[in-house]
């Protein structure tokens, strides 16, 4: 999310609004405030690109705290609404939730575990009547990856892939031909996709 919301483009349908993910009493206000939603996509997202034993312990509870903590918190806070409104919850993940990349280990742990989360909040949202969706792009052009050297999606890009996902009706999407291309690979042969990000960074 942008620094501010001014940095937000100027569109009438759009209220920015700036919010931490971490600050539970900040995502309740926001409930209060956002009472027509029905559709919520959770992409707030951190990185502290370490090895799992080289990890500073405040990196990774950073990493948590943003990734599986503030995820968790945003559901829960908005499933009211979203079961109200008949609505749709979209986690944007990562291939990474699947397999682990070793300069990053907090990054796909706690991407790890928002992927257990949603599998295991799928059955009873879905119930409600809410239609839950993981997204597990590979690397987007932002600026927590600025200055890494990979191929990464254009944000645009993967924006336009949710949506279509969306429209099909996909639990899960690939939004990229990097995530399209491995997504396949995980489907087929999980063994060789873990393989392949096991050497990263080696």
């Amino acid at each position: 999310m942008p620094a501010t919301p001014r940095t937000v483009r100027a569109d009438e349908r759009i209220t920015p609004v700036a919010l931490d993910v971490t600050d539970r009493a900040a995502i309740a206000q926001l409930v209060t405030i956002a009472t027509d939603t029905d559709l919520l996509i959770n992409n707030a997202g951190a990185a502290a690109f370490a090895a799992a034993l080289d990890a500073d312990p405040d990196g990774l509870a950073w990493e948590f705290a943003v990734n599986f903590t503030g995820l968790y918190d945003m559901i829960r806070a908005f499933t009211p609404v979203l079961v109200e409104n008949k609505g749709t919850l979209v986690n944007v993940l990562t291939l990474l939730a699947y397999a682990l990349a070793p300069p990053m280990a907090g990054y796909s742990a706690s991407k790890a575990a928002a992927h257990s989360l949603t599998l295991a909040l799928r059955p009873a949202l879905t119930r409600a009547g809410v239609s839950v969706h993981g997204v597990y792009p590979g690397g987007i052009d932002t600026d927590m990856l600025a200055g890494v050297d990979a191929p990464k999606a254009a944000p645009r890009a993967v924006a336009d892939a949710i949506c279509d996902g969306l429209a099909a009706g996909d639990q899960n999407t690939y939004p990229d031909p990097t995530s399209a291309h491995m997504g396949e690979l995980w489907n087929r042969d999980p063994q060789a996709f873990t393989a392949a990000f096991a050497t990263m960074g080696a």
